[in-house]
């Protein structure tokens, strides 16, 4: 999968980096050994933050920081990686959804980034464009229905949206059917490093979701 980013997100964020990461996968109901990762996860940010210190961390902040320059309010509209941390530091419950979603939400709460998780083979075309959502565009949010996602920055296949970093679109969506993953790790402003984010996005894919024939790819604006 080839990805672009389009000059209204190079001019809003130019220290914007994309790590792409595919594998051939194959998707479970999430083990109870990762589970209870996921958990102790939730419980160590819960203990290193503060709720009014969640939108501060590095990652969370310039993720924040895109969204106000293209128009977006990112107190309705929370980038994924901040409203994990705030369920966390809020004791509430995380979802359990499978593994693949739920390695790339514990993923999301340790680095500070906001992930996209895509079944790979229901994108159209070979190409993902990063830019802006428009006004009308229609984007079927996972589990939350229409989204207005003018001003969000968004990917785009050949037929449209099919993730921000706030949600994803149904169309795309990993369910247990998912045979091959694609992981759009949203850099806006770098907080865990590069190196560490893709260590653990391929080990937590390999002991959970037998990965193989993963590939990584670094995209800058």
């Amino acid at each position: 999968m080839n990805i672009e980013i389009e000059d209204i997100i190079k001019n809003v964020a130019p220290q914007l980096q994309v790590v792409a990461i595919e594998a051939d996968v194959i998707n479970c109901d999430t083990p109870d050994d990762f589970w209870t990762e996921l958990t102790q996860e939730a419980l160590r940010i819960a203990q290193l933050y503060d709720l009014s210190q969640i939108n501060k961390r590095p990652g969370i902040a310039a993720t924040r920081a895109a969204y106000k320059a293209l128009g977006k309010e990112p107190n309705r509209y929370r980038p994924s990686s901040e409203a994990l941390c705030r369920r966390a530091v809020k004791g509430m419950e995380l979802y359990r959804i499978n593994a693949l979603v739920d390695i790339i939400n514990l993923i999301s709460m340790r680095s500070g980034y906001s992930i996209g998780g895509f079944d790979a083979d229901c994108i159209q075309g070979d190409l993902l464009r990063l830019g802006a959502g428009r006004t009308g565009e229609v984007f079927n949010a996972i589990g939350r229905g229409q989204l207005n996602i003018e001003g969000l920055p968004l990917y785009r296949d050949a037929v449209g949206g099919i993730g921000t970093p706030t949600s994803d679109e149904e169309r795309t969506k990993l369910s247990i059917a998912t045979r091959r993953l694609l992981m759009c790790i949203n850099i806006y402003q770098e907080e865990m490093p590069v190196g560490d984010v893709v260590n653990l996005s391929r080990n937590l894919l390999e002991r959970y979701c037998q990965a193989t024939n993963i590939t990584v790819k670094y995209v800058r604006p």
